[in-house]
């Protein structure tokens, strides 16, 4: 009996030739086309560059206010849109306060469950566009909000959503992709 298991044994110690090893991750390569972008007139008060790979801009009134408007950058092939809501301020500092403050506090609702908030101001006095960027990182459901304004007649705040519950691995690509025309839109507006 003792040689049957010792022969046992050395049999199944030497038949395995090979070492076996964990493989490797496997990751989705996403890849998104190099942006192009083209000049956006719509019947807004502003222009604005825009990249071809959205499928659509969507404009609307806002019920119950005549002059504000709603307008939405499709993106389907990512499965998101940039949402975006202009308001006049008619040379109303007070207005203009209190926009700012509900950009600024609807950016820090998510800090109950982002990881961090980045913010990067822009400034073009020679445009008249002045504004901040918000990078929102961790599984919030806004990636990206940003608002813009010329501080006496127009103001333009925006946001970044996807339509897939928030996880930051698997949206950061397409995050990152749209967070460039989000920036390229706040460079290239101009008011009318």
């Amino acid at each position: 009996m003792y040689r049957i298991f010792t022969v046992c044994l050395v049999f199944i110690m030497f038949s395995c030739k090979e070492n076996t090893t964990p493989k490797p991750n496997a990751y989705l390569r996403l890849s998104y086309p190099n942006p192009i972008y083209k000049t956006k007139q719509a019947n807004v008060p502003f222009t604005f560059d825009i990249n071809t790979f959205s499928d659509s801009l969507q404009v609307a009134k806002i019920r119950g206010d005549k002059e504000s408007m709603a307008l939405n950058i499709v993106y389907p092939k990512l499965k998101g849109t940039i949402y975006l809501t202009y308001k006049p301020i008619k040379n109303n500092p007070e207005t203009l306060r209190k926009y700012l403050l509900d950009a600024q506090n609807f950016t820090q609702e998510h800090t109950r469950i982002a990881d961090d908030i980045g913010g990067y101001p822009y400034i073009n006095p020679k445009r008249k566009v002045y504004g901040m960027f918000y990078e929102v990182g961790g599984n919030a459901a806004s990636q990206s909000q940003f608002y813009v304004t010329d501080s006496i007649n127009h103001f333009l705040t925006g946001s970044l959503y996807f339509y897939a519950k928030p996880n930051s691995d698997s949206i950061l690509p397409a995050a990152h992709y749209l967070k460039n025309d989000i920036q390229k839109l706040m460079e290239t507006i101009t008011w009318k």
